[in-house]
């Protein structure tokens, strides 16, 4: 039998212990045992949270309330008060980054899911939901267990991946608005404690959501830039449909009550200075309700590195300062700096008259808020809604199970020429590992892990199909400076089939990656049989992918162009150079068709009243804007879509079904295509099943128009699914 090769990097195994030793008291404030606070109004559960924090804020010096503004917030004896950690991440799990956080007591690790670039692949936004759950429990764990100084996580980073070389795109959903703003939703609702729905928490929260970087920032080191310094020209058009969108989400249906302000400005005015973002939009239109962090040292920044502000004080009032114009208060409302900067200056600043004491007190009703609704201002957790949450729920089964199920719906198949997928359990008698990663113990987790419950490499996972497997590293790292080809092709040549990092023959490619990979080497290549993509598949995903090889689980997987310039546009939805796969591409082991059962609109139309204005655009395209149609208008008119999946396989198989708009009309800023709606189905082998959308013209074919505004233009617009497509008409 004529070789094979396969492509890996992998892992070996560590397994959970958890030590039984007596948990340390967590930090809480309002002990009703200790009769000097326990008579504090702001202790008084009764009482709303806005009285009760305005009566702690009160009862500050002026001391005291400087050293609240930053990250590492001191205690207050006097008032019982112990210090409080705002900076702990939990990405896809809870994690080492962070001072909050510590794994050095009853627990020593957390489950680890996959990042969340292949957690997004699966498009399962309950699945993102069931993890982001186990995510926040685990948390609450922690701190029970006295191994947590704060329950503010700074996640879910929801930046668009406009640009493949953005290093930190891993962390992220990826480059689709609505994709991205689902996940916001779906994460911020699980971790606080939320139904997946929505609007269920009636008492604290299980732990605290943060939605960063606000706005625009997708870039760390270019040319000669830092992000730093960067300074982002985005026009209204953009802003308005690409980067405000999951901020939006996050805030309005996720309800965040945390979010992260970003080190760039944008326009020439710092994120974490700008009014309009801040206080205008976030708190004003969306009505965030919750406090506003900087990014670590990006408040110092506004004066040392971008000089925007004069003076360290006045870099404090930029990120503080409140003021009155045309009778309405415009606050910035920035309210804690992740640094010592405001802790070091805004003193002066209050000396030097640029500051008030009140504006100080503004930030600080912000985030004793934020403190109370945890419930750490409510006395012993003991006996308080998450008190029972001890380590026994931390690493176990059900955790783990969805962390392998997350690893086997994120990985995408994207070729597999004559079938060479799966392989036979049957047939293959050994097998070679090899490659420098073949056995290392960190690339299945990508950045802002933690210390994982149990790892399992590729190499183990493989040992447990074929007993015959011998690892080689053959280069001394990835970039292979020191390579032992004669040494691997040797023991490639004692094998049925090759697990390897570079080889001539017929390949299976696996793709360890969160960012740019440039592979259309391989999609061209006839001696590359197939490619998966794993992402970062966390602590399971060496056995998801054993599983997928041997098939055992069936895998299913600025911002326009500028013609003056040359510049081709960014994401999907927008860029027209060639593609290596397009966004949503996945193949499977069986096959899948879709047939558009029922749509109850065709047509639709505009002109209902004369006072609408109707905009010409210079390409002679009418259009009318969504705000003059009005809410009920746009309520009534939205219809539901029918789509058939049928699995003509032999496999069961978990298959995202992704439904897109696009127009007749193309060019001036239109999308190419965008998402309107995805859902994931499980069918078994021959199994079909119906799958509903709902579909609101005003929000699902409109566009943002150059001004920022939502449009409806007259014309043909197609609802497309795989394929098929559906004409819709707009008439106005």
């Amino acid at each position: 039998m004529r070789p094979q090769y396969l492509r890996f990097f992998t892992f070996t195994i560590f397994t959970v212990l958890v030590l039984q030793a007596d948990s340390t008291q967590p930090p809480f404030s309002c002990d009703s045992s200790n009769p000097s606070t326990k008579t504090f109004p702001f202790c008084k559960t009764t009482l709303p949270i806005s009285q009760r924090a305005n009566d702690l804020v009160s009862r500050l010096t002026l001391e005291e309330k400087i050293s609240q503004l930053v990250n590492s917030a001191q205690p207050i004896p006097r008032l019982g008060i112990p210090g409080y950690q705002w900076w702990s991440e939990a990405l896809h799990g809870v994690a080492y980054a962070g001072p909050g956080i510590r794994f050095n007591g009853t627990i020593k690790r957390a489950t680890s899911f996959p990042q969340v670039i292949l957690s997004a692949a699966s498009f399962d936004a309950n699945q993102w939901y069931r993890i982001s759950q186990a995510i926040g429990k685990e948390a609450r764990a922690l701190y029970n267990a006295g191994q947590a100084t704060g329950m503010t996580f700074w996640a879910p980073n929801i930046n668009i991946f406009r640009d493949p070389r953005w290093g930190r795109g891993q962390e992220t959903p990826g480059e689709d608005p609505l994709m991205t703003g689902k996940y916001a939703v779906s994460y911020v609702r699980g971790l606080q404690g939320d139904s997946f729905k929505g609007g269920e928490i009636k008492g604290p929260l299980q732990a605290s959501a943060c939605c960063k970087h606000f706005t625009a920032y997708d870039l760390e080191n270019w040319n000669g830039t830092s992000r730093y310094v960067f300074d982002a020209y985005v026009t209204a058009q953009d802003l308005a449909d690409t980067y405000q969108p999951p901020f939006k989400s996050c805030v309005e249906e996720g309800r965040a009550s945390g979010i992260m302000c970003a080190y760039n400005r944008v326009n020439g005015i710092p994120n974490c200075a700008d009014s309009n973002f801040l206080s205008q939009t976030a708190r004003a239109q969306w009505g965030f309700d919750g406090y506003i962090a900087s990014d670590c040292d990006a408040v110092s920044i506004i004066h040392d590195a971008q000089g925007y502000a004069k003076t360290p004080e006045d870099a404090v009032v930029a990120v503080l300062k409140s003021w009155y114009e045309t009778s309405l208060t415009y606050v910035i409302s920035m309210d804690v700096n992740c640094g010592s900067y405001l802790q070091q200056h805004t003193k002066a600043a209050v000396d030097q008259k640029k500051l008030t004491i009140s504006e100080i007190d503004r930030a600080l009703h912000n985030l004793f808020s934020v403190r109370m609704r945890l419930g750490l201002f409510n006395g012993n957790p003991t006996g308080q809604q998450f008190g029972n949450i001890g380590p026994d729920q931390v690493c176990f089964q059900e955790n783990q199970i969805l962390a392998l199920d997350a690893a086997r719906n994120g990985i995408v198949l994207l070729k597999n020429s004559a079938g060479l997928l799966p392989l036979s359990k049957s047939k293959t008698m050994s097998l070679a590992v090899i490659g420098p990663n073949a056995n290392s113990v960190q690339t299945l987790l990508g950045n802002y892990a933690g210390p994982p419950c149990k790892l399992v490499t590729p190499l183990q996972a493989l040992q447990s199909y074929i007993k015959h497997t011998i690892p080689y590293p053959g280069c001394d790292s990835v970039q292979c400076s020191s390579a032992s080809i004669v040494g691997a092709v040797n023991v490639a040549k004692g094998a049925d089939h090759v697990v390897l990092i570079m080889a001539k023959n017929p390949v299976v490619l696996v793709l360890l990656s969160g960012g740019p990979v440039d592979i259309s080497f391989a999609k061209n290549d006839k001696n590359i049989g197939s490619i998966l993509w794993a992402g970062y598949p966390g602590e399971a995903g060496a056995i998801a992918l054993a599983e997928i090889i041997f098939g055992d689980h069936n895998p299913d997987m600025r911002m326009r162009p500028e013609t003056s310039s040359g510049y081709p546009g960014r994401t999907y939805r927008f860029y027209k150079g060639p593609t290596v796969f397009e966004f949503g591409y996945g193949l499977s082991y069986s096959k899948y068709t879709y047939e558009l059962r029922a749509v109850s609109q065709n047509k639709l139309y505009l002109n209902q009243s004369s006072t609408m204005h109707k905009i010409n655009n210079f390409d002679s395209v009418l259009s009318l804007l969504v705000s003059e149609l009005g809410t009920e208008f746009c309520e009534h008119n939205k219809f539901p879509v029918r789509i058939e999946v049928k699995n003509h396989g032999e496999m069961a198989g978990k298959h995202p079904v992704l439904l897109f708009t696009r127009q007749t009309k193309q060019g001036n800023g239109r999308p190419r295509k965008q998402l309107v709606g995805f859902h994931s189905v499980q069918l078994s082998a021959g199994e079909r099943a119906e799958i509903e959308f709902e579909v609101s013209p005003c929000e699902h074919l409109s566009r943002t128009n150059e001004d920022g505004l939502m449009v409806m233009e007259e014309g043909t617009h197609f609802l497309v699914v795989e394929g098929q497509e559906y004409p819709i008409s707009i008439v106005i």
